[in-house]
């Protein structure tokens, strides 16, 4: 329990130190901490919902119509729970259940790696996700913490057995984000998996897991399919409202095309810098042979990702759910530690130093939707 309290603190202190620099930085432009990271950009859509119920839609350009349907009901049902039991502000609750939810992920992807690689490992894992490039995410209200703290469980559910588990925490993970479907494919895949090796002789568990590991995803999707009048394609009418799409990455290459030869906000190439960075790491997991529910989640994500169109920028933030892809650096950063602590220190402290800046920079500076 001690490295477990170990990972957690290391996390804890990544993202105190990462809020302290965005608000020394809020205060010296004029701007409030609290309404930068509990009310900006899609928070506010989800405070509306918590708030009010579905139903606010915003009409622009023809072909441009961004209704609160594209957002999945787990986090503001949380957050109207929090406001009732709780007398805060919706923003408030918002950042608690955020931050809450992003203990239960850290804590969660320490077993599963403590579980694959050991606790060093698992201790580096923790950290290097509280300091990825745009982790200032996991200390706003937005709903990657609450998709990761059940993706990281149920994973460690299916790698431990525990089917029942995996597809219930699979299901919520589906209500939570519309790219949280990646935890019930790993977790179905997982399953066809150990039915293929057993020849079907498995517990009635993997199957009920299984089947209910997409309930929470799809039935969102019908009931708004429903209520737009077009049970299977209604939900993604209201994504191609929004400019989301999948695309297999047409207009992804587009916009890259653009950065090369023109250039353009520090931002943009920056995600590109990051995306690429996943797709590396994903060929690295697998050459290391991990577990296929691991590799079914990392790479759902990542062709989600990649593949979608619509807000490039928020990319990386997509990314954040798929934190097996940091396994291949967590191994390697464990054995500098054991061999050079000092080259281990320093590479931690520069992408420490990488964190705060750059988060600062989305959130306070560059004014830009994540």
């Amino acid at each position: 329990m001690a490295t477990a309290a170990t990972a957690l603190g290391l996390f804890v202190a990544a993202r105190l130190c990462g809020a302290l620099v965005l608000a020394a930085a809020a205060h010296l432009t004029g701007k409030s901490t609290f309404a930068l990271l509990g009310r900006s950009w899609d928070s506010l859509w989800y405070l509306g919902i918590a708030a009010h119920g579905y139903g606010r839609t915003l009409h622009f350009q023809p072909g441009v119509v961004h209704s609160d349907l594209a957002f999945f009901p787990l986090y503001p049902g949380l957050v109207r729970i929090v406001t009732t039991v709780v007398p805060v502000s919706g923003g408030a609750a918002g950042l608690l259940v955020s931050w809450t939810a992003a203990m239960a992920a850290a804590w969660g992807m320490y077993r599963v790696g403590v579980l694959l690689h050991g606790h060093g490992a698992a201790t580096l894992l923790v950290l290097l996700w509280g300091l990825l490039p745009h982790s200032v995410v996991l200390s706003m209200a937005y709903t990657e913490p609450v998709l990761t703290a059940f993706a990281a469980w149920s994973l460690y559910a299916v790698l431990t057995g525990r089917w029942l588990w995996a597809g219930v925490l699979a299901a919520l993970a589906g209500a939570s984000r519309p790219n949280g479907f990646a935890v019930a494919a790993a977790v179905i895949a997982a399953a066809g998996c150990e039915v293929w090796k057993r020849r079907g002789r498995v517990p009635h568990s993997l199957w009920t897991g299984a089947a209910i590991a997409p309930v929470g995803w799809c039935a969102f999707v019908l009931w708004v399919g429903f209520r737009k009048g077009d049970p299977l394609g209604g939900y993604f009418a209201v994504q191609r409202g929004w400019g989301s799409r999948f695309d297999f990455g047409a207009d992804s290459l587009l916009f890259v095309r653009h950065l090369l030869l023109e250039g353009d906000r520090l931002v943009f190439p920056v995600t590109m810098v990051i995306v690429a960075a996943g797709v590396l790491l994903y060929a690295l997991l697998i050459a290391d042979r991990a577990p296929l529910p691991l590799l079914v989640h990392s790479g759902a994500l990542l062709l989600i990702t990649v593949a979608g169109s619509g807000f490039f920028e928020s990319k990386p933030r997509f990314l954040l759910p798929a934190f097996p892809l940091l396994l291949p650096l967590a191994c390697a950063l464990a054995r500098t530690a054991r061999a050079r602590p000092v080259h281990a220190v320093l590479v931690v402290g520069a992408l420490a130093g990488l964190s705060m800046a750059y988060g600062t920079y989305l959130v306070a500076i560059a004014d830009t939707p994540l």
